[in-house]
């Protein structure tokens, strides 16, 4: 065997190699994979461990609120402390702040604070002077509380939708009725 072939054999083993791996690496992931990936739970958030010192710096967002945002009627809700570890949410009628349509609770239980159930709840998993965020326990939707000043702050929800596209909502939320100078 001449020179000329002892180069060119080896030369063409390694070019049918890389061919393979090229090939092999590129080809798309099967329909029954990404099934299954999709039927892979996501995994559980990480809870912020809080104590009842730590929600003072949540003392803020204590007051009624007016939010507006993504071409939504304004509404309305009033956040109070019950006491050191309970948050009440309430979802008002109107302007008026008089009747009260709703109420949620985010309750400070072994460390965590949140609300709901484990189906349909949330739980904080940061917080700090300035916000406190939230995840979901279940189904739903993250979102973070952000304070923009004394009288005002923003709702940021965050989800993926059905085909699996990243979307935001942003309400800006400020004081109700407006203080007077």
């Amino acid at each position: 065997m001449g020179l000329k072939y002892r180069i060119l054999i080896p030369a063409i083993i390694l070019a049918t190699g890389l061919m393979l791996l090229t090939v092999v690496g590129c080809t798309s992931t099967s329909p029954s994979d990404l099934a299954q990936k999709a039927a892979t739970p996501l995994p559980s958030p990480s809870p912020k461990v809080i104590t009842a010192a730590d929600l003072a710096k949540l003392r803020w967002i204590e007051g009624s609120w007016r939010g507006t945002g993504d071409g939504q009627a304004p509404f309305y809700e009033r956040y109070k402390f019950e006491n050191d570890s309970t948050l009440v949410v309430e979802g008002l009628a109107d302007e008026t702040l008089s009747k009260v349509n709703d109420v949620s609770r985010f309750e400070l239980k072994d460390g965590h604070f949140g609300s709901g159930t484990a189906d349909s709840g949330s739980v904080a998993t940061a917080l700090d002077d300035s916000s406190i965020q939230f995840a979901p326990l279940g189904k739903g939707n993250f979102f973070r509380f952000q304070r923009e000043s004394n009288d005002s702050w923003k709702a940021i929800l965050n989800w993926t939708d059905k085909t699996g596209a990243a979307k935001e909502r942003i309400y800006h939320m400020v004081r109700w009725p407006p203080r007077t100078p």
